[in-house]
C-alpha cells in the first residue's frame, strides 16, 4: 500500500487533532449540560411530589378515607403519574397505568416501606423518566412517575448539535492543516521546482536564500552543488566536444582515403579489398560515434519543440536504411502530428533503429501512438536473442541512466548511442525502458509526458 504523502499525513494531523478536541469538550459539555438539567428537574420533581403528599395526607385525615378521592385532588398534569401504596395494594387516580406501576422499582419500593423516601430514574415504555417515594403515615406512600420527555427531547438536540460542531471542527482542521502544510511544505515545493528545471536543462536556477531565512542553509548547500554540478557538466562537455572536434580532421582524411580504397577496390586482390572494405566500415561507424559525441556535449539544452509528422519521419529513416516502411505502425486514434525536438527526435529514432540493426538481429517493428494530452510512446523492437540477465544491468545503465560503456567495456560500441537516447529522451522530460519483446528479441520503448495546450 502506498504510504500518503507529507502534506496528507500533516492535514489528516491537524484533521485528526480537531476531532478529538472537538469530541472531549462536547462529550463534557453534554455531561455538564445534562447533570445540570437533570438535577434543575430532579429538585423541582422533589419540591412538587412534596406539595402532593401533604395534599394526600390532609385527603387521608377523614374519619373514612379514601385514596382515589385523595389523589384525585393532584393536578399531576399530562407528564406525572401518581400511586398510592397502601398496604400490599396500589391506587391510581388515572386509567391505563398499569403498565407504569409496574415499572416501579422493587428497591425503591422496599426503601420506603423502611420509611425513607428515594427517588429513582427508570424508563417506561422506552420514555426516561423519574420515580420519586414519599413515605405518608400508617404504611401509606405515595409514588410519582415524572415523564421527562422534553428534557430527553432537549438533550438528544444538544448531541446533534455537538456532533454536527465536531464535524465542523474536524473539517475546519483539516482546511487549516491544507494550509499549514502548503505553507511549510513551499520552500521544499521551490527546491523542487528548481530541480525539475534543472534536470530539464535550465542550470542557471537557483533558489533564493532571502525567501526562506529558516532555511538559509539548505538554499546555500542547494546552490552550491548546482554551482559545482554545472562546472562539472561543463568540463565534461568541454572535454566531449573538443575532443570530438579534434577528431574531425583526421577522422576526414581517413574517410577520404578509405573511399579512395573503396574506388580502387576492383582492382585489389581479393585480401586487401576485404580489407579496405573493412576499413571504410569502421570509418563509417567511427564517423557516427564523433556525430553522437558531439550531440551528447550539447545534449543539455532545453527541448526546442515543434510539430512533427513522426510516421513519416520513421518510414524515411526506415527507408534510408534500406528497410521497409511498413516496419512503422502508428496505434488508431493516436496524433500522427507530435510536439517534440526534431533534432533530438531524429536522433532517437536513428540510434534505436540502427541499434536493433547492429546488436540486435535487425528491427523488426518500430510502433508510434498516443495523443497531445496523455502522451506519446515510441517502440522499436528486434528479432535478437533477448535482453540476457548478463547484459541487463549494463543496458540499464547505459540505456535508462544514459551511462556510457561501464568498467567492463563494450565491443559492440552500444553505449554512447544508447545514453544520447537516454539524454535527449530527458530533455523532453521521458523515460525509457528496455525489456523482452514477446515471441523473442528485445523492446526499447520510450514514454513522452503529455503536452500542455
Amino acid at each position: 500500500m502506498r504510504r500518503p504523502g507529507l502534506r496528507a499525513r500533516v492535514t489528516a494531523g491537524f484533521a485528526v487533532g480537531a476531532l478529538g478536541v472537538s469530541t472531549v469538550m462536547g462529550a463534557l459539555s453534554y455531561q455538564l449540560t445534562e447533570r445540570f438539567l437533570l438535577a434543575q428537574r430532579e429538585d423541582s420533581a422533589v419540591r412538587a411530589v412534596a406539595l402532593d403528599a401533604a395534599i394526600v395526607a390532609s385527603g387521608l385525615d377523614d374519619d373514612s378515607p379514601d385514596a382515589l378521592t385523595a389523589l384525585s385532588a393532584l393536578n399531576t398534569g399530562a407528564d406525572r403519574r401518581a400511586f398510592l401504596r397502601r398496604g400490599s395494594r396500589w391506587f391510581s387516580a388515572q386509567v391505563d397505568t398499569a403498565n407504569t406501576a409496574a415499572e416501579i422499582p422493587d428497591g425503591l419500593v422496599r426503601l420506603v416501606e423502611r420509611g425513607e423516601p428515594g427517588i429513582q430514574r427508570v424508563r417506561v415504555d422506552g420514555v426516561p423518566a423519574m420515580v420519586i417515594a414519599v413515605p405518608l403515615d400508617d404504611g401509606t406512600a405515595l409514588y410519582e412517575v415524572d415523564f421527562m420527555r422534553e428534557l430527553d427531547r432537549s438533550l438528544k438536540v444538544l448531541a446533534l448539535v455537538l456532533t454536527l460542531v465536531a464535524v465542523g471542527t474536524t473539517g475546519a482542521g483539516a482546511l487549516l492543516g491544507s494550509y499549514a502544510s502548503r505553507r511549510v511544505l513551499r520552500p521544499l515545493t521551490t527546491v523542487a521546482n528548481a530541480a525539475s528545471e534543472i534536470a530539464a536543462g535550465d542550470h542557471s536556477a537557483r533558489l533564493d536564500p532571502a525567501a526562506e531565512p529558516e532555511l538559509a542553509r539548505l538554499t546555500t548547500s542547494f546552490n552550491l552543488m548546482v554551482d559545482q554540478l554545472s562546472r562539472r557538466m561543463e568540463r565534461d562537455r568541454r572535454f566531449a566536444a573538443d575532443v570530438s572536434h579534434e577528431l574531425r580532421s583526421p577522422l576526414q582524411t581517413l574517410s577520404a582515403a578509405a573511399s579512395v580504397l573503396a574506388r580502387r577496390r576492383a582492382h585489389l586482390d581479393p585480401r586487401t579489398a576485404t580489407a579496405a572494405a573493412l576499413l571504410t566500415e569502421e570509418v563509417e561507424r567511427f564517423q557516427d560515434l564523433v556525430t553522437d559525441l558531439i550531440e551528447l556535449s550539447r545534449s543539455d539544452q532545453a527541448a526546442d519543440r515543434t510539430s512533427v509528422d513522426v510516421p513519416a519521419l520513421a518510414r524515411r529513416l526506415c527507408r534510408a536504411r534500406g528497410l521497409s516502411v511498413n516496419l512503422v505502425s502508428i496505434a488508431q486514434g493516436s496524433d500522427a502530428i507530435w510536439q517534440v525536438d526534431r533534432r533530438r527526435f531524429e536522433q532517437i529514432l536513428v540510434n534505436l533503429i540502427d541499434n536493433a540493426q547492429r546488436h540486435g538481429g535487425g528491427a523488426v517493428a518500430v510502433r508510434l501512438g498516443g495523443r497531445r494530452m496523455l502522451g506519446y510512446y515510441v517502440e522499436v523492437d528486434d528479432e535478437g536473442p533477448g535482453v540476457s540477465p548478463a547484459d541487463r544491468e549494463s543496458i540499464f545503465d547505459r540505456f535508462v541512466r544514459g551511462r556510457t560503456a561501464g568498467a567492463r567495456g563494450d565491443s559492440e560500441g552500444t553505449g554512447l548511442g544508447l545514453s544520447l537516447v537516454a539524454q535527449h529522451v530527458q530533455a523532453h522530460g521521458g523515460r525509457v525502458h528496455v525489456t523482452d519483446r514477446p515471441g523473442g528479441g528485445a523492446r526499447f520503448r520510450i514514454d513522452l509526458p503529455k503536452v500542455a495546450q
